[in-house]
């Protein structure tokens, strides 16, 4: 079994289940990323907001590396599934 494969996510129902939370998560953290850069870019149109809208930038930055790293986490929660799957089929003598 590889990571990244997408057939995985269609397995079994707890495969379905964890994709979707995963799915849901990655796009909240998309959409959160880039509101905070859409908001600190509109505040470096003023001085006053500059800083601010610096600090909303590294936030966003944040949100954009928690993408790679959902994506990894959820391929690694499928293939260990996956794996316990097989472990139990084997262990019932069926392959």
């Amino acid at each position: 079994m590889r990571l990244f494969h997408r057939d995985r996510r269609d397995d079994s129902a707890a495969h379905r289940r964890i994709y979707a939370r995963f799915e849901i998560a990655y796009t909240t953290v998309d959409f959160l990323a880039a509101l905070m850069f859409i908001i600190g870019s509109v505040m470096f149109f003023s001085d006053a907001w500059q800083v601010t809208g610096t600090w909303l930038f590294l936030v966003g930055s944040f949100f954009f590396a928690a993408k790679p790293t959902l994506r990894l986490w959820r391929e690694v929660k499928l293939y260990r599934l996956g794996d316990l799957e097989d472990l139990a089929a084997r262990a019932n003598g069926r392959d």
